[in-house]
């Protein structure tokens, strides 16, 4: 099937551009960017004339440090519609978060940005290795999530065959796979899990699939993880980067050829690493909290955005266009346990590194007394023998001390005792009083 990509969208940009003709796109649609946020919504007008600056200011990259940040809850106290830049008979569509840490934030599209979108993620699937004609497993949740439309579109776009099964009904997701022969999935690596544990369950190797691209997005994956599931299921499995401030799925994602961190299409976002306590802006290679400007957005153009996740830029190696190192944290995710930061990502790192544990796990933090206590709870894998699963949990508090500092008791489970999410896993429950 041949592509059908939006009229003027360049899928090569990174091959094609050098940097320098890179760097001139990115300021020319920066200065437009801005003047369309100033012109158009009124949350940034004020916030641009409060902080004395105005879209003519930012005559270079450098300048971009003047202009304000832009937060969640900026977005949420202009719920629903008072972010949007364009008059609402041009939005075509919108979504929303799932406002799991609150408000939902509710993002609009008008039709040019639907196409840049599909675009985007079709570039993505491009350089996972997909090409147009394949079957695409679109495991993603449809509906407000800006998952599962963001892949659709883009697959369809780069001219690939859509099989549209959203989340959930994980027997019928695998029975699906077996009879549709789809040769890539897209879906949360947690998900993936999942989905694993019902082919072993049916008594179907996993790596007998049609399946041989494996997009994994929505929420931060360890190098562990991804080695998990490319071994079984013997698939290429990558990395794509989004969030739906920004634009959803397709803000950056990685090559299959070289698995090296995601890299950001900078001709449509443009990207800052900042100190996440002062909000300086740090140099590439440091790591601190990635900032986004989106470059051609219409109906919502964000400005200086703050996505809370950890990373550090690098240079490209594909092409100008820079890497990011894969999201394994984010500040809100962070946990302080008796002085010492914890992220979800560094328990399912020392867990990947016990054979006899599965990853499937639920981090519990309570204070019965005075002190934080953690508890982490961890499925073993099937066959596991008591012996082999004590063993393994004394080596588990042993990797967790040592390299993380922390002192915590393991409760054992068994296969399936922990909830399984079709979409972004929960991993952290934070039992202490608040106040």
């Amino acid at each position: 099937m041949a592509s059908r990509l939006p009229d003027g969208f360049d899928l090569d940009a990174n091959e094609r551009l050098s940097r320098a003709e890179l760097d001139a796109l990115q300021l020319r649609r920066m200065k437009a960017s801005l003047a369309a946020a100033y012109a158009g919504n009124p949350a940034y007008r004020r916030a641009f004339d409060k902080t004395g600056v105005t879209p003519d200011d930012l005559r270079a990259f450098a300048d971009l440090a003047r202009f304000p940040f832009t937060a969640k809850a900026d977005l949420r106290a202009a719920y629903p519609f008072g972010f949007f830049a364009v008059p609402m008979e041009r939005v075509a569509r919108v979504h929303a978060s799932s406002g799991t840490t609150g408000q939902p934030t509710v993002v609009g599209y008008t039709a040019d940005d639907i196409a840049t979108w599909a675009g985007l993620v079709a570039r993505s699937i491009k350089a996972a290795g997909g090409a147009p004609g394949m079957k695409v497993h679109v495991a993603y949740g449809y509906g407000l999530f800006t998952g599962g439309l963001g892949a659709h579109y883009g697959a369809e776009a780069l001219g690939c065959t859509v099989i549209p099964m959203s989340g959930g009904q994980t027997a019928k997701q695998v029975q699906l796979i077996q009879d549709f022969q789809p040769d890539i999935i897209m879906v949360t690596p947690s998900y993936m899990l999942a989905l694993l544990d019902e082919f072993l369950a049916r008594g179907i190797d996993p790596t007998s699939t049609s399946l041989s691209i494996g997009i994994f997005g929505a929420e931060p994956w360890t190098e562990g993880m991804r080695a998990e599931v490319e071994t079984a299921f013997a698939i290429k499995a990558v990395d794509i980067y989004g969030l739906s401030e920004v634009m959803g799925p397709g803000v950056a994602s990685e090559y299959a050829a070289t698995q090296d961190g995601p890299t950001i299409w900078e001709d449509h976002f443009y990207p800052e690493i900042i100190d996440p306590e002062t909000g300086e802006p740090l140099p590439d290679g440091e790591e601190g909290e990635l900032v986004f400007t989106s470059l051609t957005k219409q109906a919502m153009p964000v400005v200086r955005y703050r996505t809370r996740d950890l990373a550090r830029l690098l240079p490209g190696t594909t092409g100008p266009m820079r890497r990011m190192t894969k999201i394994a944290a984010r500040t809100d995710d962070m946990l302080i346990v008796r002085g010492v930061n914890l992220f979800p990502s560094q328990i399912e790192e020392q867990i990947l590194k016990c054979p006899n544990l599965a990853p499937h796990y639920l981090i519990e933090v309570s204070r019965p007394d005075r002190l934080d206590e953690v508890t982490v709870r961890v499925e073993t894998r099937p066959g596991c023998g008591e012996g082999e699963a004590q063993a393994s949990a004394a080596a588990l508090c042993e990797h967790v001390k040592v390299h993380i500092g922390l002192s915590v008791r393991v409760d054992l489970c068994g296969e399936g005792v922990l909830g399984r999410s079709a979409g972004k896993a929960v991993r952290v429950k934070d039992l202490r009083p608040r106040g």
